[in-house]
C-alpha cells in the first residue's frame, strides 16, 4: 500500500478550439511540472502536414519532449483506436518516471479514446439501415419511435425524438445486434489506472475568431498553398479531408477563385472551432479557463491531483 499522502499518476488534459492558445500554455505547463506533452491531434501525427496543422515549431519541440507529432507518414492511415492503444502503453511507461503527464489537442474523439475508451459499437448490416430509411420515408418518424420504445425503452426516454438520425442509429444497433442500443452506450466507459484532470481553454468569441483569421493569414504567408499542392495526391486521406486543405484542393480544381478560397478557409476554421467547443462542453468534467489564467489553471491541477 502507498502511504496515504502518495498522489498517484495524473493525466492533465488541456483541450480547446483551434487557435485558442493550447501550445503556448502547454509548453509553459510542461516546464512548470517538469513533464512531457502527448499530442492528441488527428493531423499532427503526419510528418508531411506542417503548416496547416499549426504544429509546435522546431524550437518548441526541442524545448519539451513531445509524443505523436511527426510520428507517422501520410502514406499510412492512423486510427483513433490505434492511438488509444499506443497512448495507454506510452503512459504506462512515462508514469514510472513522471507523476504528471500532459495530453493536449483539439480532436475530441482522440482525447475521449484515451480518457474513457471508444464505444465498441456492433457492425451494422447494410440492409437494416436501408430498410429503416425506407420506413422513415414511407411511414414517418412516429412509427420508428414506436419500435424504439418497445426495443429499448431506456434509450427512448433520453433520445432527441425529433432527430431521425439518432432514432435510426439506435434502431439499427437494436436490429443488427439483438441488444438494446443503451447496452452499448452505457458499458463503454473504461476505468484508467491514473487520475484525469480536464481543463478546457476558451476565449471571448470575437477574440477567438480574430485569432483564427490571423492564424490563417500567417499559414498562407508561410506557404500553406505550396504545402497543400504537395499533398494533393493524398487528398483522399482522412487527415486531408479537413479545413485548411480541402478549400485549397477545391481552388486547385477551379471550384472557386482565390479571394473566395481565403474567405472559406477562415469561415470553415471558425465553424470548426465552434464544433470543437460544442464537443468539449458536452463533457461536464471539463473546468473552463482563459489560456492566460495561469494561477487558476495551476490551482485547478493542484486541487484535483491529490
Amino acid at each position: 500500500m502507498h502511504h496515504k499522502n502518495y498522489a498517484g499518476p495524473v493525466l492533465v488534459v488541456i483541450a480547446g478550439p483551434t487557435a485558442v492558445g493550447k501550445t503556448e500554455l502547454c509548453l509553459k505547463l510542461a516546464r512548470q511540472l517538469n513533464t512531457n506533452i502527448i499530442s492528441a491531434d488527428s493531423r499532427q501525427f503526419y510528418r508531411e502536414m506542417n503548416i496547416g496543422t499549426a504544429k509546435p515549431n522546431a524550437a518548441e519541440l526541442s524545448a519539451v519532449k513531445h509524443y505523436f507529432i511527426n510520428s507517422h507518414s501520410i502514406t499510412e492511415e492512423y486510427s483513433c483506436g490505434a492511438f488509444e492503444a499506443d497512448t495507454l502503453a506510452l503512459l504506462d511507461k512515462l508514469f514510472r518516471e513522471k507523476q504528471t503527464i500532459i495530453l493536449t489537442g483539439g480532436s475530441g474523439l482522440y482525447i475521449q479514446a484515451v480518457c474513457e475508451g471508444l464505444d465498441e459499437m456492433p457492425d451494422i448490416m447494410p440492409a437494416v439501415r436501408e430498410n429503416l430509411m425506407l420506413q422513415l420515408e414511407q411511414q414517418g418518424l412516429e412509427n420508428l419511435l414506436t419500435q424504439l420504445q418497445s426495443l429499448d425503452p431506456a434509450y427512448y426516454e433520453q433520445v432527441d425524438r425529433a432527430n431521425p438520425q439518432r432514432v435510426i442509429r439506435a434502431l439499427e444497433v437494436c436490429y443488427s445486434s439483438g441488444q438494446p442500443y443503451s447496452v452499448y452506450r452505457a458499458g463503454s466507459r473504461k476505468q484508467r489506472p491514473f487520475k484525469i484532470v480536464k481543463i478546457g481553454l476558451t476565449r471571448d468569441r470575437a477574440e477567438l475568431y480574430q485569432r483564427i483569421d490571423q492564424r490563417m493569414e500567417e499559414m498562407l504567408a508561410m506557404g500553406l498553398m505550396e504545402e497543400a499542392k504537395s499533398l494533393y495526391p493524398y487528398r483522399a486521406h482522412n487527415a486531408l479531408q479537413t479545413v485548411g486543405y480541402k478549400e485549397i484542393f477545391d481552388f486547385m480544381e477551379e471550384k472557386q477563385d482565390w479571394p473566395e478560397t481565403v474567405r472559406l478557409l477562415k469561415r470553415n476554421s471558425r465553424r470548426y472551432a465552434k464544433r470543437q467547443l460544442t464537443w468539449f462542453r458536452r463533457d461536464p468534467e471539463f473546468k473552463w479557463f482563459h489560456p492566460e489564467d495561469w494561477e487558476g489553471i495551476l490551482t485547478c491541477i493542484a486541487q484535483n491531483s491529490g
